[in-house]
């Protein structure tokens, strides 16, 4: 089982500046699954516990000179510290822009590898980052678990392939800070959120208790998938009667997630995301946040990079 790797400029800043430090909110540990063509992390795939994140990356994304084997088709998984990851990777660039000179300046090897630990008789994986100098070499080691065992990476592919479906309405939303604005001040009134969407592009979100309900619209919002007309009938009646209605006709879904999914979900701007739909899975199963970045000074998809997100639902609501 080998695997090495240099990362690239863009990687590093990839990682370093924009999806680590999101992927540091959606929970410490996470499993990096790498094969001949991807790297990907992945949050609670497996114990299916809490938000599901899906970060992955095309090799040419992250790397130069990417080399994998193993028996199990070239396919290795392990768990790993977000927040050491970071560290290591963070220390790692700093020592090569200070030291970094001559020939081989900047270059950032990442490798798998085996090493006695101090005081101990039982050699374990790191994750291994080198910073080679001109005179010298700095190591940064990552512990890891054990790498998954063929069955257990079967089962994460699994999840991961079954992760992959899309609900069949996704709206836009433009703006992530006023959503995580509105977020903010409803954390401090209760812990259920209700959310629909329609295939109008509407988005409808609503905080009860027995002594308050706030709740936030977005309206006419770009729709990806099934669409359809708001009747003009409903033009003058509130939100949650034009959302209650949609649903009745079956041009909406609803469903109940904690406000605190909702937020750490929320996290993921630190990406710097050029875009996020919502949707609602077929019979209300989750709610998911699809997060598009587009190539460098176009407006076209990246489609080497993708991100998103599945909240478990607390209700199956309806429709």
């Amino acid at each position: 089982m080998k695997f090495k790797a240099f990362l690239t400029e863009n990687g590093v800043n990839l990682l370093e500046k924009r999806f680590l430090p999101a992927l540091d909110k959606m929970g410490k540990i996470c499993h990096l699954y790498l094969n001949r063509d991807h790297a990907i992390f992945l949050h609670n795939l497996l114990n299916g516990d809490g938000v599901q994140s899906i970060a992955q990356f095309r090799k040419e994304a992250l790397f130069d000179d990417y080399r994998i084997s193993s028996q199990n088709e070239d396919r290795i998984a392990f768990s790993v510290d977000i927040s050491l990851l970071h560290r290591a990777l963070r220390s790692s660039v700093s020592i090569c822009t200070e030291f970094g000179n001559g020939p081989t300046a900047n270059r950032l090897q990442i490798k798998l590898v085996k090493k006695l630990p101090p005081n101990s008789t039982q050699p374990m994986p790191f994750l291994t980052f080198e910073t080679k100098g001109y005179k010298s070499a700095v190591i940064q080691d990552v512990p890891i678990s054990k790498p998954l065992s063929r069955a257990q990476v079967l089962e994460l592919q699994t999840a991961l392939d079954m992760a992959q479906d899309l609900p069949q309405t996704l709206v836009q939303i433009p703006d992530l800070n006023q959503l995580q604005n509105f977020v903010d001040r409803m954390r401090h009134v209760g812990e259920l959120l209700n959310i629909s969407i329609s295939k109008y592009g509407d988005l409808h979100i609503q905080i009860s208790t027995t002594l308050i309900t706030l709740g936030a619209e977005f309206q006419k919002l770009l729709v990806l998938g099934e669409r359809a007309d708001a009747p003009s009938e409903d033009g003058n009646l509130s939100a949650q009667t034009r959302s209650a209605r949609a649903i009745l006709r079956g041009d909406a879904q609803s469903v109940q997630v904690s406000v605190k999914h909702f937020g750490k979900s929320l996290q993921c701007h630190l990406a710097k995301p050029d875009c996020a739909f919502y949707g609602i899975a077929p019979q209300g199963a989750c709610l998911t946040v699809i997060f598009q970045f587009f190539i460098p000074g176009s407006h076209q998809m990246d489609k080497s990079i993708s991100l998103h997100c599945r909240l478990p639902v607390l209700d199956q609501g309806s429709g």
